[in-house]
């Protein structure tokens, strides 16, 4: 398994940055990572992936041109850097770690985290 801890989530006005953090306790290289997000009473939705090496990227539509997902594998850490953030970005961000296959548009994963709250007023 991997424990998987996400930080970095906070309060931020419209226009604003952020950037979350997904630590694992154990090495996380061999695996692919994503990040969710899951506003109240809504579906979760994909944001980001990155691939085991950091060699590929993907991003969801809402997270096109404003967010960067990279990873640190030395420190065990995939950051998910959030710019020009707008009220629609609040929710619940989760980091989430998939063994096996690259196909990011699949949105299945193994492992989760607890979620960090993201809240971004207007």
């Amino acid at each position: 398994q991997v424990q998987l801890v996400e930080s970095g989530g906070g309060l931020v006005q419209a226009g604003g940055s952020l950037r979350l953090s997904c630590a694992s306790e154990r090495p996380s290289s061999n695996y692919h990572m994503g990040w969710f997000r899951q506003a109240s009473g809504k579906e979760r939705e994909y944001v980001a992936a990155i691939s085991w090496n950091g060699g590929r990227t993907y991003y969801g539509d809402s997270a096109k041109g404003r967010f960067t997902i990279s990873r640190d594998n030395a420190k065990n850490t995939v950051y998910l850097q959030m710019n020009s953030l707008k009220p629609e970005d609040t929710a619940v961000y989760y980091c989430a770690a998939r063994w096996g296959v690259w196909v990011p548009q699949s949105g299945e994963y193994d492992y989760w985290g607890q979620g960090t709250q993201v809240t971004v007023s207007s």
